[in-house]
């Protein structure tokens, strides 16, 4: 069963109390995927972002395998803030359970309490911002000249 103590686990929830966590759920989607299946594929529109709950999904960019998540991770986040075409394809490697939010979602938050929607906004924005340390990370090795 999905409830506030599952999210709790999750950055994008990170400050928010139980019972706020609580009043957002009825706006999450829950999505099942098989293994092989496209959850987003690289160069479309995507507008949600999916918290894996069970299972373990790919992440590749032209056709490289980038990444894998498993349960507790999250993607799609670039898409939802930047609205550009998702910059990689993520495939289910297993039966994967995920819940969604979609950009319209957030919006609806948003109207229902703003400190929440900011909260989520901050935390989204501090995900990618470790991610984006995490590649620099990765490229910052010394070359010879």
């Amino acid at each position: 069963m999905v409830n506030a103590a599952t999210f709790q686990k999750y950055s994008i929830f990170g400050g928010l109390m139980e019972e706020q966590i609580d009043s957002i759920l009825p706006f999450l989607q829950q999505e099942r995927f098989e293994p092989d299946q496209y959850i987003i594929t690289e160069g479309t529109p995507n507008d949600k972002i999916f918290f894996l709950i069970e299972g373990q999904v790919s992440v590749c960019r032209k056709d490289m395998l980038l990444t894998k998540f498993c349960e507790g991770e999250a993607f799609g986040e670039m898409e939802v803030l930047d609205v550009m075409p998702a910059v990689a394809s993520i495939k289910a490697l297993t039966q994967v359970t995920a819940m969604s939010i979609s950009n319209k979602t957030l919006r609806e938050i948003y109207k229902k309490d703003v400190k929440i929607f900011s909260l989520i906004i901050m935390n989204l924005a501090r995900d990618l911002s470790r991610r984006l340390r995490r590649m620099d990370e990765k490229l910052d090795t010394p070359t010879l000249i």
